[in-house]
């Protein structure tokens, strides 16, 4: 079973196997999600281009979005044959091109077909298959829909259930501002967890702190971080220790980049730009003297057609020069 007691929320255009790879070498235990990828574009485009990680991301999940139920079990079957440990459905990007391919939030609203997309899932694959979805949509935001809506979805074959506190607005907001403008209603998801004791139940939404995260995991079985853990990367380690009682030493921040030296020579090699990896790495150094140093080396010179692994060393060269003691 996969410990899901901290992971890494999927993020468009962000948790990308580079970020991802990045993540894995600050925390060893949470789960790792990947961007969002739709039945469309994997049945009919370049799979292995989709569905490729390096082994050393387990625990590591696909995320996919669609609303046929067919589709979504061919999909969650190529998962499970390419490796992944959980197959979990988008129901809650409220994003407009989403809505138009007819998957995301939109479909808390469709609970019957939901079902049937978990059933498919579960009948094709030996893996979890797990929900993301918000606590409602538009004037869908009762509880009792939301606990109707989570119930069904059990009954269906899925056991655990990533619940963003906030409800989406379909219509007049941004991807952006459905992050920001509904207010964060923790209590909804501990009364969810309270009511469904059996189902494993992650709280996701506005978790900025290790201390956050205690609080959380008090009521409910798990914590999801988002844009906290790609621009502030370090909050993982903190959370290694304090989370699971890691007792060895964590590692500095720049041994996780000595780490990470191989893996950019031999992406390299194969053709990737340097700033398709180290853009990810930005947050490396959030929060410590020095930090805006590395940032702007990095993107100064990452682009570059000679940039290599040698720059990611000259910006790290930069924080150890103005600050030895790191």
């Amino acid at each position: 079973m996969l410990n899901r007691k901290l992971s890494v929320a999927p993020m468009l255009d962000w948790t990308d196997r580079f970020c991802r790879y990045f993540l894995r070498l600050i925390s060893k235990r949470a789960v790792l999600y990947t961007e969002m990828v739709t039945t469309g574009a994997l049945l009919h485009g370049d799979r292995e281009h989709l569905l490729r990680f390096d082994p050393t991301e387990h625990p590591v999940a696909l995320q996919l979005g669609g609303s046929d139920p067919k589709q979504l079990s061919q999909s969650a079957r190529l998962g499970q044959q390419r490796g992944y440990d959980e197959i979990n459905l988008n129901l809650g990007c409220p994003s407009d091109r989403v809505q138009s391919g007819r998957f995301g939030a939109c479909l808390m609203s469709e609970p019957e077909l939901v079902a049937d997309c978990i059933k498919a899932m579960c009948d094709s694959v030996d893996i979890p298959v797990t929900v993301k979805q918000r606590i409602g949509i538009d004037h869908l935001d009762s509880y009792q829909l939301l606990r109707d809506f989570v119930g069904r979805l059990s009954l269906a074959g899925s056991r655990t259930f990533i619940v963003h506190a906030r409800k989406a607005w379909l219509q007049g907001l941004s991807p952006k501002e459905n992050r920001e403008i509904p207010p964060l209603s923790y209590a909804t998801v501990y009364k969810l967890k309270h009511d469904f004791p059996e189902l494993e139940i992650i709280i996701n939404g506005g978790i900025t702190s290790v201390e956050q995260c205690d609080a959380h995991l008090a009521i409910v079985d798990g914590v999801m971080i988002g844009r906290e853990a790609y621009h502030n990367p370090w909050i993982l380690a903190q959370a290694e220790a304090r989370l699971f009682g890691e007792v060895t030493a964590l590692p500095t921040r720049h041994q996780v980049i000595e780490k990470l030296l191989p893996f950019v020579e031999l992406e390299l090699a194969a053709g990737v730009p340097l700033n398709r990896i180290t853009r990810h790495i930005l947050g490396l150094f959030h929060g410590q003297p020095g930090a805006r140093a590395w940032r702007r080396y990095l993107s100064t010179h990452g682009f570059k057609k000679d940039a290599g692994a040698n720059t990611i060393l000259k910006a790290a060269g930069l924080v150890v020069a103005k600050h030895p003691a790191m």
